[in-house]
């Protein structure tokens, strides 16, 4: 996340990939405060996604993905006015893609990573399809 000011929307993502058995880390690097700490975690990550979740101009989900090529899920943070951080993820460049979920919806960004990483492990996808149902 860009700043602990978007700590209770992280909670939301950290819950759903609690629930699910996802192993994860929460780190809070803000790509205008700290850019050389962000790139250093970009390059030592050992994440197959990476979650983004910032307010305002919200440059931290465009950082992540001009530097790696590991999906990357941003989910803007609502604030003083909210079209910023939605516009600052959904018009990037071509050929910097940022998968965006809605305002505040860390829930939504946690369920998305396991979509993405249970195409390829079959325990994820299995308790995708028990949380779908109602079950897990």
């Amino acid at each position: 996340m860009g700043s602990e000011s978007d700590r209770e929307v992280a909670r939301k993502a950290e819950t759903i990939l609690e629930k699910l058995g996802i192993p994860f880390e929460t780190k809070v690097i803000s790509s205008h405060r700290n850019h050389r700490d962000l790139d250093k975690y970009i390059e030592t990550a050992k994440s197959d996604v990476f979650i983004a979740i910032a307010g305002l101009a919200a440059a931290l989900p465009g950082h992540l993905a001009s530097l790696s090529t590991k999906p990357v899920i941003g989910v803007p943070v609502s604030g003083k006015v909210n079209l910023d951080s939605i516009l600052a993820m959904v018009q990037l460049p071509s050929g910097v893609p940022v998968g965006t979920v809605g305002l505040d919806n860390g829930t939504n960004a946690g369920l998305l990573a396991a979509e993405i990483l249970a195409i390829s492990d079959s325990e994820i996808a299995k308790k995708l399809a028990k949380y779908r149902n109602g079950t897990l």
